[in-house]
């Protein structure tokens, strides 16, 4: 059996291993070998600082994050490569968090009787939203909000390091089968770490069936960047689930949130650029097959799908259902324009074959140029109907797949002409023969 590392496994460590060496490779006075970056004793090991040499984190070890963890940096980058059934420890202390830098890479292939789990350093029953800082990725992919003619730079929030650059199709490794749990810290409020943070990240990199669980902040967000995704399931998560800004141009496919009564926010804040709404490279996502999920009697829980500050967006097969304050809402004359032409669709700003079945449907705000159920009936196939999911509000054993008969199951659905997009005949995010979140995911509250 695994060792779980709890108060009494961290503090005999850190007698043990002190800080790390600053030599490449030595051995402590308790026997314990160390490394730049790296510090093991026994079957437990903690990173800290730079690592400036390829490393492989085995899932016969526990590995711990202590501070900041730097995959490489703009001058030497790294492959940092993870075992599947490899566990991974945010030290709550010291906000651990990773953070890939542009140029390395992350390679964390799991499988899903195997995932490579990222979760907090208290014990079982102890764990909160918020215990550590998250996982975050810098990419050389395009963004924007830079002069024209530029090339365009980010800094990370929280201190996470630059990102952005020219090259669209940047590679910044693999996550497949990974849990992201118990992460997210609001350091202000302009400053935070989300559970999963895609800052600058290119369509060379793979991302397919990962779940963020019980985070403090945003489930995944996107700023720019090129990058795409399938099979995302975001639980338990107190702010928004899926965010977007900065010119994020991804595709997603299998897009699952499911909102906990005690905490959340909007299923989708999608922006294109604060300061500057008219930007570009503008956002402009291509989404299928979402299910985004409530909880209508709680304030917490705000708007399913949110789109403002100029973004585009084309949405195909979407469910959102149970927010309390509206299933749908629009903000911002460059978004309206991105939608409308007068009283023709644009065709950036989209959402068809789609089902809304909130208390209220749309968000009316005074003074808006475009009426939102109007815009909604305007595209093609959407309904305003019960979808029809087998049991989306249970917390413990939630099951989010179309049952026949249902409205998810007999209208007409839309895939997007791309051959990222698999063929569907549903609406929804999860298969109703084949529910993906299945087996590798967890409900744990804490």
């Amino acid at each position: 059996m695994k060792r779980i590392l709890n108060s009494l496994a961290l503090a005999a460590l850190a007698t043990a291993c002190g800080e790390p060496s600053n030599t490449s490779n030595s051995t402590s006075s308790s026997g314990a070998t160390t490394q730049q970056g790296v510090s093991c004793d026994g079957d437990v090991c903690v990173l800290t600082g730079t690592l400036l040499d390829n490393l492989t984190l085995t899932a016969d070890k526990q590995w711990l994050l202590r501070g900041g963890v730097f995959v490489g940096n703009d001058v030497s980058p790294v492959t940092l490569t993870i075992q599947p059934g490899t566990r991974i420890y945010g030290e709550t202390s010291t906000n651990g968090m990773l953070v890939v830098t542009r140029g390395s890479r992350l390679q964390a292939d799991g499988t899903a009787s195997s995932p490579i789990i990222f979760t907090s350093s208290k014990t079982d029953g102890t764990r909160a939203r918020g215990d550590w800082g998250g996982l975050i990725i810098n990419g050389r992919a395009p963004i924007n909000g830079c002069t024209a003619g530029s090339t365009c730079e980010g800094f990370g929030e929280g201190g996470t390091g630059y990102y952005g650059g020219t090259d669209a199709a940047d590679n910044s490794g693999t996550l497949r089968y990974v849990r992201i749990e118990f992460a997210g810290r609001l350091i202000s409020p302009e400053n935070e770490l989300n559970g999963l943070a895609l800052q600058g990240v290119g369509t060379g990199t793979t991302l397919d069936f990962i779940q963020i669980h019980m985070g403090k902040d945003d489930c995944i967000e996107f700023f720019g960047g090129t990058v795409n995704a399938k099979h995302i399931l975001c639980t338990g998560i107190a702010d928004d689930n899926l965010d977007w800004t900065d010119g994020w141009n991804g595709k997603l496919q299998f897009f699952v949130a499911q909102q906990y009564e005690d905490a959340g926010d909007n299923g989708i804040e999608g922006d294109n650029n604060a300061e500057a709404n008219a930007t570009t490279p503008r956002s402009h996502p291509v989404l299928s097959n979402l299910t985004l999920i409530g909880q209508a009697a709680s304030e917490q829980s705000d708007l399913g799908i949110l789109l403002r500050e100029g973004t585009a967006a084309n949405i195909h097969n979407a469910i959102v259902l149970g927010f309390n304050e509206a299933c749908l809402d629009v903000d911002h004359t460059e978004t309206f324009t991105n939608a409308l032409s007068g009283t023709t669709l644009t065709g950036e700003l989209t959402i068809e074959n789609s089902i809304l079945s909130c208390a209220t449907n749309f968000k009316v705000d005074s003074g808006e140029p475009m009426d939102l159920e109007t815009f909604y009936n305007l595209n093609g196939g959407n309904a305003l109907a019960d979808p029809g999911l087998a049991s989306p509000f249970d917390l413990l054993a939630p099951n989010f797949r179309p049952m026949a008969g249902g409205a998810a199951m007999t209208m007409t659905v839309n895939v997007p002409n791309d051959p990222f997009f698999s063929p569907v005949t549903f609406r929804g995010g999860v298969d109703p023969n084949d529910d993906w979140t299945a087996g590798w995911t967890t409900s744990a509250r804490n």
